[in-house]
């Protein structure tokens, strides 16, 4: 195969079954390494002939025993490589550990091959790219701009092509900036979701393990993978593996346009406007809230109690070895030293107050939509306001692991000026599949190109919808429970899983009831050519929570059991007939949201 090989994970796939040998996609590594010319990408690249040695271990090709067989991938110098030394970015730091990071254990148990090890903001501590002592990665789209850190190598690997994925960190935004000016897919996972066991911290209390990739649906795959609790990991917490998928209609919340931050970048602002533009086109409703309260609390992250904590992480080492950190990586950790208890404590009382004021807005809607970066910025940029511009790029993400929230960055076309524009799609803990799964759709609509490479996004796999699990039971919802609509959260509460889309059998007639608040449909079973198919919606919870739910259900409303175009059945709502004096027959209108966009 040639350089013009995606790198995709279902493409590199589609080639070892056809034949192609893991050691011509070792020597594309290397090609593509050396046509980039680019010193500053890894700190530390692994010998050609152990790459060989781990791909002919695997044996023979077999992705579903091995899912990521042959999957070339990088990890952020910060996090452990057995017989490859760490460094975090300061080379007297470095050691040489016996074993693997929890998250890369599991990555090569799947058959993924460790390429190398990245460069970084040294000690995670930045979101530029060029806090390091080793050469600066150049960003992969434009070399003028700075690459975005502190993930910067593993992005920019990413980006050209030269591994599918690369794991990085992400503390304030560190696996989410990188990705956004770089033209690829960032999953920040919620906190504790992959293991930290390995992991150099930088705030231990809020640092996650994150991945790039060229497609959200190769983040999701790897994700599924490594998001596995940790019993030596004290801040794992299992926060399941859904597929991800998204409901047909969203509330999804962005900054109100009075709080919208891109200083000066009017192409950036341009790009977030289109991008919010899509969404509504999707069908998804948008919410302006307002933002001073965020930005309040991703001012509290290099502020007393967090700073505090990065000084903590290598305290004995940087009192010993002040002059071996970079020097804006010094000043910042120096700060720490005149910090006291107390000053922790106000941090502690300050996010918790933030935490109470924001709260009401979270849970107004589904997700928020925000700007992956405010703005570009050039390196002498950088260079001439090291501090402030590395604080204005954190604008969107700093906030987010305070607040436990999980995310995605996902690109979504190219600005006025040819730059890269991206999104990043936020939601609470646990939500993981929520975001993953809008951002596929958006990532798709986007017509975006795989990173720097040019090559086009590969087509989807067949039937991607999300299958019902064992234990679980389906619930057909037609009304006002449907995806957007004013009783949904009844249903969310409850951590109802989304389904799919659906359409009855042809047996049903619908019909608005009177004097309903909010207003709701009935829908009853009819016999032959009186029906027709409806517009519903399956969701799935646990039999705890559909008993819960079912209970709360009032009159004339009931559950009882629904046929499906598909000849599946699943319990839904139904009406009693009763009920139906007055009501009028909506039923040619297909479905209950049809009908209110009529209305």
């Amino acid at each position: 195969m040639s350089n013009t090989q995606a790198f995709d994970i279902g493409s590199l796939h589609a080639g070892y079954a056809a034949g192609w040998p893991v050691s011509e996609m070792i020597d594309l590594v290397f090609a593509r390494l050396e046509e980039a010319a680019d010193p500053g990408i890894f700190i530390e690249v692994a010998d050609r002939a152990a790459l060989l040695e781990a791909a002919s271990a695997l044996g023979p090709f077999d992705a579903v025993a091995k899912p990521l067989w042959g999957i070339p991938f990088a990890v952020k110098d910060n996090i452990d490589v057995a017989g490859l030394p760490t460094t975090a970015a300061c080379p007297d730091y470095a050691y040489l550990p016996r074993q693997d990071a929890t998250v890369v254990r599991l990555l090569k148990d799947a058959g993924a091959i460790v390429i190398g090890k990245t460069n970084l903001d040294q000690f995670a501590t930045g979101l530029v790219g060029v806090r390091s002592p080793y050469p600066i990665p150049r960003n992969a789209i434009d070399p003028e701009l700075v690459p975005g850190g502190s993930s910067s190598g593993s992005a920019v690997a990413t980006a050209r092509g030269i591994v599918s994925f690369a794991l990085g960190t992400d503390t304030a935004g560190s696996g989410r900036i990188p990705a956004g000016l770089n033209n690829i897919v960032g999953l920040k996972p919620s906190v504790g979701a992959l293991s930290t066991t390995g992991v150099v911290p930088a705030c231990r209390t809020l640092d996650c393990v994150s991945i790039f990739a060229l497609t959200v649906e190769d983040a999701w795959s790897v994700f599924e993978i490594a998001a596995k609790p940790d019993a030596d990991d004290p801040y794992s917490r299992d926060v399941g593996r859904s597929p991800a998928s998204t409901p047909p209609a969203l509330t999804i919340g962005v900054p109100a346009k009075d709080d919208r931050q891109f200083f000066g970048d009017n192409a950036m602002e341009s790009a977030y406007e289109k991008a919010i533009a899509t969404l509504s086109a999707l069908g998804h409703r948008i919410v302006e809230v307002p933002f001073d309260d965020f930005y309040a609390t991703a001012r509290l992250l290099y502020e007393g109690a967090w700073v505090a904590e990065r000084y903590a992480a290598i305290k004995d080492f940087f009192d010993q070895h002040p002059q071996s950190l970079h020097p804006v990586t010094r000043q910042i950790y120096g700060a720490a030293k005149s910090l006291t208890a107390a000053d922790a404590f106000s941090g502690f009382y300050a996010l918790q107050a933030l935490k109470r004021k924001v709260a009401p807005i979270i849970a107004s809607v589904d997700l928020f939509c925000v700007p992956t970066a405010p703005r570009h910025f050039t390196v002498a940029e950088l260079e001439a306001e090291p501090i402030r511009e590395n604080s204005r790029l954190g604008t969107y993400t700093n906030f987010v692991n305070l607040l436990d929230m999980c995310g995605i960055a996902v690109p979504t076309g190219k600005r006025e000026d040819g730059l890269p524009a991206s999104v990043t799609l936020l939601a609470p803990f646990g939500k993981d599949a929520l975001v993953a799964g809008l951002a596929q759709t958006l990532h798709r609509e986007s017509g975006v190109t795989l990173g720097a490479t040019g090559l086009p996004l590969p087509p989807l796999k067949p039937d991607t919808s999300p299958a019902s699990e064992e234990g679980m039971i389906d619930l057909v919802v037609v009304g006002a429970h449907l995806s957007g609509l004013p009783l949904n959260h009844q249903l969310q509460a409850l951590k109802a899983r989304f389904l799919r889309a659906a359409q009855t059998a042809p047996d049903y007639k619908l019909f608005a009831l009177p004097g309903t608040v909010p207003p709701k449909p009935g829908m009853l079973r009819v016999d032959g050519s009186e029906g027709a198919s409806i517009d519903v919606e399956v969701w799935q919870l646990t039999p705890e929570a559909f008993g819960t739910f079912v209970a709360a259900i009032p009159a004339p409303l009931g559950i009882g059991t629904i046929s499906l175009a598909d000849g599946s059945q699943c319990k839904g709502f139904l009406v009693e007939s009763v009920a139906l004096t007055g009501a009028a027959d909506i039923t040619a209108y297909g479905g209950w949201r049809h009908y209110l966009k009529s209305a």
